[in-house]
């Protein structure tokens, strides 16, 4: 612990600037310990780690053939298992409801457990260890693993926009950057702990997320919201990690390609990939130390109400999380009336009924239900897409990392960039939705038109896209309709995700996939019993397919500048004004506590 705390005054920079931490003192190193690991920074390093454990439904590309293979699937099962997927990683409002009325261990806890269940059957099944599993079977593995990423979100992302209200854009970018990463991270440790084997990249999908979240789960809790000047700053630091992180990762992956790698250099890659990872603590360290010296030296109380309008602080049930109510509140609304007709102002507290059944919801869902299922279709398809145009599985591999990793930068894009033009030009979230919406048109058509080198430009746009739209929509409902039922709110928000991955995967692009594998096989003068798995070699192969995509992700952009239209005198005020005033009373109310135990 003793190391910990010289590191911390060591990266402060001068000593001064935190000022004198006794260090002779065991009892009062210890005090210091304890404060990091129960203060708000390293339980938002935690949510990092096991954000970054969180993504494993983007390796599908990687390990799917090897189901596709083992189980001997055409390719409309196959995507129908990435529906399954789909819809277990989207459908998130069971741990909504069950972080509503539990405690933030419990909703990690059963994660975990689902994490490891729905992997470690998938793996079992793949390798022989068990007979061959009906394909109802392989569905619902595949949604209960993939669903214990809703867990996790819910666990960490959540708790973590609670606890840093003023800078959702940012946290949100951030924790789901580390879930993009995900993708490259878990391939960069499989290689070092199993080699080449996609078959064990499975078995690593099973136990590593579910191991992290079991050992942080009591760190990551709701927390009082203290202002601290310097935040934001924080957020950059970790900002320059996450993208030396991602740009280590890219170089990796295409050196990777070209260059044969031992399996000593793959332990060294994953060894570097881990100390970045890690990095963030450090930074956290020294901002704890800031906040241990001023929580225990007397502070002059802030002035906070300058309009002299009564303020009520209140602590919800058994959260730490301070409230500011003032004047008249928006009450709890039960009744028909309440829910269509009289609804708070955009920004304050809606019901979960409320929320789900307005006008600004259901154009969200439309534009979800989009960009999002011609995303996720296009990422479900990726391997296979390669293996239409001839591409060798090691450059297949790469397509799938490099999309890991360019959806990592669209989230912090979308998280960093969408929160700086809100902040200082009002630019609303939803405009910056539309704009990503056309983006992704683009690569969608690359993929129905291809030529030379055009899936590597396919796959950094799509991923970039695909990224970019996730904290988008975490933050658009979070700004429009309140924290207080965010947990729940922000999972049905997705919910349009998987159904459009079924409809756009499963009926549409699996058929006309077959469809055309079939015509193929009829040239040869073969039939469908003739050969094992169903495969189609050619640029026509997606086409079809894709031109429909390109179309829908071009209506949901339309669909998106209508809330855009909607909210516009929304976005124009100052969205943040009640979270600022909520720091401030805590931080007047920690004062007074100071002084009085001082005087």
């Amino acid at each position: 612990m003793q190391v910990i705390t010289r590191y911390a005054l060591l990266v402060c920079g001068r000593r001064g600037d935190m000022g004198e931490l006794p260090m002779g003192n065991g009892r009062e190193i210890f005090h210091f310990a304890n404060h990091v690991v129960k203060g708000r920074w390293f339980s938002l390093f935690a949510s990092f780690l096991i954000m970054a454990g969180a993504g494993a439904t983007y390796l599908f590309g990687t390990y799917s053939k090897e189901i596709k293979a083992s189980l001997g699937y055409d390719q409309t099962t196959l995507n129908l298992l990435g529906f399954f997927k789909d819809l277990g990683a989207n459908v998130g409002v069971f741990s909504g409801l069950i972080a509503e009325v539990t405690p933030t261990w419990f909703v990690l806890l059963v994660g975990a457990a689902m994490n490891f269940t729905g992997y470690f059957m998938i793996w079992l099944s793949v390798v022989g260890k068990i007979p061959k599993p009906k394909v109802w079977h392989m569905c619902i593995y595949i949604c209960l693993g993939a669903n214990s990423q809703n867990f996790a979100n819910t666990g960490a992302l959540v708790t973590s926009v609670r606890n840093f209200p003023e800078s959702r854009g940012n946290m949100i970018g951030l924790l789901k950057g580390f879930t993009g990463l995900s993708g490259a991270i878990m391939t960069q440790l499989y290689l070092a702990v199993y080699g080449n084997d996609s078959k064990s990249l499975i078995l690593l999908i099973a136990w590593l997320p579910a191991a992290v979240s079991v050992i942080f789960v009591y760190t990551i809790r709701e927390m009082r919201v203290v202002k601290q000047p310097n935040q934001l700053r924080v957020f950059y630091y970790c900002l320059t990690i996450a993208i030396v992180l991602a740009l280590f990762l890219m170089v990796m992956t295409l050196v990777e390609k070209a260059v044969a790698f031992s399996h000593a250099a793959y332990v060294v890659t994953a060894t570097v990939a881990c100390a970045l990872l890690f990095l963030p603590l450090l930074v956290f360290v020294r901002e704890e130390l800031d906040v241990f010296r001023r929580k225990n030296m007397p502070i002059s109380p802030p002035q906070i109400d300058t309009e002299h309008r009564p303020v009520v602080l209140e602590k919800e049930d058994n959260s730490t999380t301070l409230e500011i109510k003032k004047g008249d509140t928006n009450s709890k609304c039960f009744w028909f009336t309440d829910i269509f007709f009289n609804k708070p102002e955009r920004g304050e507290d809606y019901s979960i009924l409320q929320a789900l059944l307005s006008t600004d919801m259901l154009i969200l869902f439309l534009a979800t239900f989009c960009g999002l299922g011609t995303s996720l279709t296009a990422v479900d398809n990726l391997g296979q897409i390669g293996e239409s145009l001839g591409y060798p599985t090691t450059t297949i591999k790469s397509f799938v990392s490099l999309l890991s990793i360019w959806n990592f930068f669209g989230r912090i894009f979308s998280g960093f960039v969408s929160e700086t033009l809100l902040v200082k030009y009002k630019f609303p979230r939803p405009l910056m939705m539309t704009l990503v919406l056309l983006l992704s048109c683009i690569g969608l058509l690359l993929i129905a038109f291809p030529f030379p080198g055009s899936v590597y430009v396919a796959s950094v746009i799509i991923g970039f896209s695909f990224g970019a739209q996730l904290p988008l929509l975490f933050s658009i409902i979070s700004e429009l309709f309140g924290l207080k039922y965010y947990s729940t709110l922000f999972n049905c928000g997705q919910l349009a995700s998987p159904l459009g991955s079924y409809i756009l995967n499963v009926k549409v692009t699996g058929p006309l996939y077959d469809r055309q594998a079939l015509k193929e096989l009829a040239k040869k003068g073969l039939t469908r019993s003739s050969v094992k798995e169903l495969t189609c070699i050619g640029n026509q192969c997606y086409r079809q397919a894709f031109i429909i995509l390109a179309s829908v992700a071009f209506f949901g952009a339309l669909a998106s500048l209508i809330l855009v239209a909607r909210t516009r005198n929304f976005y124009k005020g100052d969205i943040y004004k009640k979270f600022r005033e909520q720091a401030e009373a805590t931080e007047a109310e920690m004062a007074s506590t100071n002084n009085n135990r001082i005087h």
